[in-house]
């Protein structure tokens, strides 16, 4: 985190974050918030919940689905986190655990009512917010297709930008919606880049 007026705020609410218990009797692996932010940052990318390899690691997108996503956005690990310019908020940022079918569990309904309006309140740079996956735009946009956002991405820039969860899963659905490398991805990495600059304005 940069130092400046209101860093040192932001820093005791994050510890709080981190303390928090609310979901430990639900949660299998014990509850360990995971989040990456800072006062500055001017993208936020709201996705689901941590993945096991993100709980033991303690870094969010630390895998294929982070590598995936960097290659979506064009920019490699040390902009990915580096929190100045790029916050990282899941709406629950606990892993919760998987479904008997497989896949993981949805987040934890408590974890966003609970903590996500306090933490966006204390980042008032954010521009644009990448919304990643289905939870994160059923939270901002309510209900709707993933696709159909997705292709439709203009009706809510400039503030959001809609994108599909980066899983394994995504890898056959790009290669039948050859649309969203031609279409999407190039206007998804020209938006982010102005606001990775660092003397850029933030107007």
């Amino acid at each position: 985190m940069t130092d400046g007026p209101g860093d040192s705020d932001l820093e005791d609410f994050v510890r709080q974050v981190r303390a928090c218990r609310v979901c430990a009797a639900d949660l299998p692996l014990g509850p360990r918030p995971i989040l990456h932010v800072s006062r500055t940052a001017r993208i936020l990318i709201a996705s689901q919940a941590p993945g096991t390899r993100v709980h033991e690691t303690g870094i969010s997108f630390n895998d294929a689905s982070g590598d995936r996503l960097r290659g979506w956005l064009g920019i490699d690990r040390d902009v990915f986190y580096d929190t100045s310019r790029i916050a990282l908020v899941p709406m629950g940022m606990c892993y919760p655990g998987r479904l008997p079918n497989g896949g993981d569990r949805p987040p934890r309904p408590e974890c966003a009512p609970l903590w996500r309006n306090r933490i966006l309140a204390m980042m008032p740079d954010i521009r644009l917010t990448l919304l990643v996956g289905s939870y994160a735009q059923a939270a901002v946009l309510g209900p709707g297709r993933v696709e159909d956002r997705v292709r439709n991405f203009r009706d809510v820039m400039p503030h959001y930008f809609p994108l599909p969860h980066p899983s394994w899963r995504t890898g056959a659905w790009e290669r039948r919606t050859p649309w969203f490398a031609t279409d999407v991805l190039p206007v998804l990495r020209a938006a982010i880049r102005p606001l990775l600059e660092r003397d850029g304005a933030s107007g």
